[in-house]
C-alpha cells in the first residue's frame, strides 16, 4: 500500500460528490470529479437531479458537518436568503400522535431550495485548485488488477475511452450507481441489499408567500400516519429564499397526488389529515407548475458487511443508502458521510492499509442511523417490504410511537426525540432510564386541538383567527 498513487476520482458531481471531493483534497493532493451532465452556473436546475424540485432541509447535525467541511458556508447561504429556523420553536407539526407543541429551541434547521444549496457548495468546492470537474463524462468501469482499484475508465463526450488513475475512487453517483455490477465483474458476491418502498409519490409547487409571511414564518408539516388502514397522505410547507414557500404534498399507493395544478390545493385542503396547508395556500400566489417524483423508495446496500472489499473504493450518498425524502435526511447524511471520510483519512493517513474498508464502515454509520428512522416508519405500509415489518421493527415502532405521543406534551422528551431526528445523537439515548420512565408516564400537558400558529402568523398569512 506504500505505492498507493496520489489523486482521487469522485464519480458524481451532486452534493455528495462535491463534499466528498472537499474531504479528499487535503490528503489526495488532487481530486477529479467525473460528472455525466453539465453543471449549471448559479442556483439553477440540474438535469440529473429531478428531486431538487421538492422540499429539502438540512437538519442541524448535517448543517454542522457541512460547516466543518466548508467553513463560512452557513453565513453565505443565509446571505443568499436561506432561513435558519429553531427546532421545534418554529415548527407546526401534526404527528400521527397529535400536534406537537412549539417548545424552546433544541436544534436548528437550514432551509432553502436545493438549487441554492448545491450552487453555494459547488462554488466553494470548485474554488479549491486541487479539485477539477470533468463534465459530460461517463464512468464505464473500474480499473482493478489483482483486486485493487487503481482508477476508473471514463468516456468524455465522443472522445475515446481513457483511464483516470487514482489512489481512491469514490462512488457518489446516487440511485443509478453501478457498483453492484462492478463488484460482480470482480467476482465478488452481491452485497446484502434491502428495499422498502411505501409507493410514495411527491408533488411540489413554489408559492409567493403573503407579504406579511415572507420572513419568520414556521415550517408547517402534516405527517402521514403509517397506522392508518388506507393510503398515507401528508404535506410540508417550507419557507425558502426570496419570500417563497416550497410546498410538497405526498401520498402512498392509492393516495398519490397528481401533476394537475388545479388539484394541488384541493389535495392539501381535503386529503391531508388537517387542512392547515391548504388554508395557508389560499393567501399565497402559485409560481410555476407542479413537479412530481415517484422515485422515493428506501434502498440500502450493506457494503460494510461484505467479507471481501476491493482496495481503494468507497461508496457513499444515495449510492450507498437512499431514503424516502419525507424525513429530510439525505443531505445531512451526505455531509456527515463526507466528514466521516475526512476523519478516517486524517486519523489513518493516505497510505494506511485497508483504508477503503475503514472508510466504508465509517460512512455507513450516519447512513445507518437515517436508515433506521426511515424504514421504521415506511415498512408498515402495505407492500412496502417483502414479508412486512419484522418483530424487532414492530416493537421499535411501538416504543417510538409512545415516545412521539409523550413528546406532544413533554418538552424534555421532545428534545430527546429531536436529538435523534436532527442526527445530533444516536437512537440509543431514547433508551435512557429517564426517557423510559417519561414514556411510561405519557405527556404532561393536554393534547392540542389544532395547529399552534400564533395570532400574528395567522394574520400574516391571511387566515381566520
Amino acid at each position: 500500500m506504500s505505492q498507493r498513487p496520489t489523486g482521487a476520482v469522485v464519480l458524481g458531481g451532486s452534493l455528495s460528490g462535491m463534499l466528498a471531493a472537499r474531504a479528499l483534497a487535503p490528503y489526495a493532493g488532487r481530486v477529479t470529479v467525473v460528472e455525466r451532465d453539465a453543471l449549471p452556473t448559479g442556483p439553477r436546475p440540474r438535469r440529473g437531479l429531478p428531486q431538487a424540485r421538492h422540499a429539502h432541509q438540512l437538519w442541524s447535525g448535517g448543517a454542522r458537518a457541512l460547516e466543518e467541511l466548508l467553513p463560512g458556508v452557513t453565513d453565505r447561504l443565509r446571505r443568499a436568503g436561506a432561513h435558519r429556523l429553531p427546532v421545534t420553536t418554529d415548527m407546526v407539526v401534526l404527528s400521527p400522535q397529535g400536534w406537537y407543541r412549539r417548545w424552546d429551541e433544541s436544534h436548528g434547521m437550514l432551509l432553502c431550495t436545493r438549487d441554492l444549496l448545491d450552487a453555494t457548495v459547488r462554488a466553494l468546492v470548485c474554488a479549491d485548485e486541487r479539485i477539477e470537474v470533468v463534465e459530460h463524462a461517463e464512468a464505464l468501469g473500474l480499473g482493478c488488477p489483482d483486486g485493487t482499484v487503481t482508477g476508473v475508465r471514463v468516456r468524455v463526450g465522443d472522445a475515446p475511452e481513457r483511464t483516470l488513475r487514482a489512489g481512491l475512487v469514490v462512488d457518489a453517483t446516487g440511485r443509478a450507481s453501478r457498483t453492484p455490477r462492478w463488484l460482480a465483474e470482480l467476482g465478488l458476491p452481491a452485497p446484502r441489499t434491502r428495499r422498502v418502498d411505501a409507493g410514495v409519490v411527491y408533488a411540489s409547487r413554489l408559492y409567493r408567500a403573503p407579504e406579511g409571511a415572507r420572513d419568520g414564518f414556521p415550517v408547517v408539516n402534516v405527517q402521514l400516519d403509517p397506522r392508518s388502514r388506507g393510503p398515507g397522505r401528508g404535506g410540508v410547507l417550507l419557507p425558502v429564499e426570496d419570500g417563497r414557500w416550497l410546498v410538497t404534498l405526498y401520498g402512498t399507493r392509492g393516495g398519490e397526488p397528481t401533476t394537475d395544478a388545479g388539484d394541488f390545493e384541493r389535495y392539501a385542503r381535503r386529503e391531508l389529515r388537517h387542512p392547515v396547508i391548504g388554508e395557508l395556500l389560499a393567501g399565497a400566489e402559485p409560481l410555476g407548475d407542479v413537479s412530481i417524483t415517484r422515485t422515493t423508495a428506501n434502498r440500502r446496500h450493506f457494503y460494510e458487511r461484505m467479507p471481501g472489499w476491493p482496495e481503494n473504493l468507497v461508496v457513499l450518498g444515495d449510492a450507498l443508502a437512499a431514503f424516502n425524502p419525507v424525513y429530510g435526511h439525505g443531505m445531512s447524511v451526505a455531509a456527515q458521510s463526507a466528514l466521516a471520510l475526512r476523519s478516517v483519512l486524517g486519523r489513518s493517513g493516505w497510505h494506511a492499509p485497508e483504508l477503503a474498508r475503514s472508510a466504508q464502515r465509517a460512512v455507513a454509520r450516519p447512513a445507518g442511523a437515517a436508515w433506521e428512522l426511515a424504514v421504521g416508519q415506511d415498512v408498515f405500509f402495505p407492500g412496502a417490504a417483502q414479508g412486512g415489518p419484522s418483530l424487532r421493527e414492530r416493537l421499535s415502532a411501538a416504543y417510538v410511537g409512545r415516545l412521539a405521543y409523550t413528546a406532544t406534551g413533554n418538552g424534555r422528551v421532545a428534545r430527546r426525540v429531536t436529538d435523534v431526528m436532527a442526527l445530533e445523537r444516536g437512537a440509543h439515548i431514547l433508551l435512557a432510564p429517564s426517557v423510559l420512565t417519561a414514556a411510561a408516564a405519557g405527556p404532561l400537558k393536554p393534547e392540542l386541538s389544532g395547529p399552534p400558529l400564533t395570532k400574528r402568523e395567522r394574520e400574516a398569512a391571511g387566515m381566520p383567527l
